[in-house]
């Protein structure tokens, strides 16, 4: 897999102009989200869509040599439902490539406050046209849950639209501020997928923090314009509703680690130990625990250096 080198970490002008502003910085810091400027060229976009079409037919340039045990990964046989497919970045050249622009690094590096910032996870999303389709219903949950081995608080997300995405077509909607509530307990449970959960159990928790903390749910479905980008913090409630559009979303959830991020061990209150897909694929540190800074499956993104 080809990995970008440190001297190629430069943005032209017309990038720079793009980069969030002062202001743009302390909105994400106070809302725990930020709607970019227009971050790719609508040929890239289509180069997404074109690609994603010929991963669903079949094409891969590498598979992973193993598959993690909680691996999200869509088949034609699971038919008409919502499609995840993790390790998008590494299975496919044409969508790798495009997602290693350095100006999405750039954005992701202010936005956190950090000098560099590392691919974590990329899902390639598929939200059919069907109105009542229960998978298309993504209930309201925060990323750093599922991310309980990793020991930074500064993760973020790109939500990466392939089209104007708005309401209608169950676009990604953001619980306002919800970053910098204190939750109510550490419910194990939590670290489980939301599709291993009751939905109506997620919806209870996010009211119930809400009420711990003080404050008012309110929810922001987030209009995207084409080659917009939708950022949101690892701490930020979020879901998204059904697709009642006569065309597909699609679209790429792009999960970013900044530099910092390294591997913890952490078990639940049970004493079971908490995994994460990567813990299979990536090369071992010094210590023997797995190396989140592995170039082959978490490549860099962007760097100050």
């Amino acid at each position: 897999m080809a990995i970008q080198d440190a001297q190629s970490f430069t943005l032209t002008d017309e990038e720079r102009a793009l980069l969030p502003t002062d202001e743009d910085v302390v909105f994400y810091a106070e809302h725990g989200w930020y709607l970019s400027k227009k971050l790719f060229t609508d040929e890239e976009i289509d180069q997404l869509e074109a690609a994603s079409e010929r991963f669903y037919a079949g094409h891969r340039d590498r598979t992973l040599p193993v598959r993690p045990p909680k691996l999200a990964y869509w088949e034609p046989e699971k038919g008409d439902v919502q499609r995840h497919n993790d390790y998008i970045h590494y299975e496919d050249d044409t969508i790798g490539r495009i997602l290693r622009k350095p100006l999405l690094g750039a954005v992701a590096a202010r936005l956190a406050e950090a000098e560099q910032i590392r691919v974590f996870q990329s899902t390639l999303i598929y939200k059919p046209p069907v109105a009542h389709e229960q998978s298309n219903i993504v209930p309201w949950h925060f990323d750093r849950h599922y991310w309980a081995t990793s020991t930074s608080e500064r993760m973020l997300t790109a939500f990466i639209p392939f089209h104007d995405c708005g309401e209608e077509m169950g676009t990604i909607t953001m619980v306002d501020g919800s970053h910098l509530w204190k939750e109510t307990s550490d419910n194990d449970a939590t670290s489980l997928h939301f599709a291993e959960r009751d939905r109506s159990e997620l919806e209870q928790m996010l009211e119930d923090n809400a009420a711990f903390n003080g404050v008012e749910v309110n929810k922001i479905p987030v209009f995207i314009p084409k080659g917009h980008v939708n950022f949101h913090h690892c701490r930020t409630y979020h879901g998204s509703g059904a697709n009642v559009s006569d065309r597909p979303r699609r679209a790429i959830s792009f999960h970013l680690q900044d530099g910092e991020n390294r591997y913890r061990d952490f078990f639940r209150s049970d004493g079971t130990q908490v995994h994460y897909n990567h813990d299979v694929l990536v090369r071992r540190t010094a210590e023997g625990t797995p190396d989140y800074s592995d170039p082959e499956y978490l490549p860099l993104l962007w760097s100050h250096h």
